[in-house]
């Protein structure tokens, strides 16, 4: 503006400034849902990698944030810490004393590995495994929420959500391989999502995991999109769909234990 126009430039306020952004805040969070995507930990090398962060930079987060309880540490790798624990289980009360004995009873009577997992803020959470010596769990060896399009979870999750949430979560993870039996390319991932039936468990056999086979349950409760699930080995593949049709009965008499 030309001097001597008489008219003063309005002030900015911090309204017109928009919200105030700690950066150091928002690679910490970067890190800790980095970590809730490896379920037996990761290195810091790896973290960095899934958070986009120079090493340094997340090293020194990962240590405060072990130091503060949000995370622990155990032979080179971080794990979620008990402090974070208490916040994810924060939002999934069970209205049962204790939602995890009945997963323990699941696993049991199925005899496979059993999880239970929400989508929320765009993003699949995994909330509790539950396994034994007998039944292992499978394996986190890729982002398990940037492979949502690979494993049973995730195809359970996704095909509860409107289509245009669908087509988001795709677009900012992009359906890769990870075994030559996974489904790839936009398209035909939605094809299959739009395809799945509302209370049918849906089945996975070594889309993200080779020697493994897996089946998810939906969990329909008002707004919030959850899912149960099993997981067996490859050379158990007969058992699949019996142990989801009683998955599926196990997890529709639990229906009163669920309270989000």
């Amino acid at each position: 503006m030309a001097r001597g126009s008489g008219t003063a430039a309005p002030r900015r306020t911090a309204a017109d400034r928009g919200p105030t952004l700690i950066g150091s805040v928002q690679r910490a969070l970067r890190l800790l849902e980095a970590v809730g995507g490896f379920r037996r930990g990761a290195t810091a090398k790896q973290l960095a990698r899934a958070a986009g962060l120079p090493l340094g930079t997340a090293y020194h987060l990962l240590r405060t944030l072990a130091h503060e309880g949000y995370l622990r540490r155990s032979e080179g790798r971080f794990f979620q810490g008990e402090a974070l624990d208490g916040i994810a289980r924060a939002g999934v009360r069970s209205g049962d004393p204790d939602l995890r004995t009945r997963m323990q009873s699941l696993r049991d009577e199925l005899g496979a590995a059993v999880y239970f997992a929400l989508y929320r803020d765009g993003e699949v959470h995994l909330v509790d495994v539950v396994e034994g010596p007998n039944r292992p769990a499978v394996e986190p060896w890729a982002d398990f929420r940037a492979t949502a399009h690979a494993h049973a979870i995730g195809q359970c999750l996704l095909g509860q959500l409107p289509e245009e949430e669908r087509r988001d979560h795709l677009a900012r993870h992009p359906p890769a391989a990870l075994t030559p039996s996974t489904l790839t390319g936009e398209t035909a991932v939605l094809r299959r999502l739009a395809s799945l039936r509302p209370t049918m468990p849906v089945l996975e056999r070594q889309e993200y995991a080779l020697g493994t086979v897996c089946a998810a349950v939906p969990i329909t409760i008002g707004p919030v999109v959850a899912t149960m699930a099993l997981s067996l080995p490859v050379d158990q593949a007969d058992r699949l769909a019996p142990a989801a049709r009683q998955l599926r009965r196990g997890v529709g008499a639990m229906s009163s234990a669920f309270i989000f």
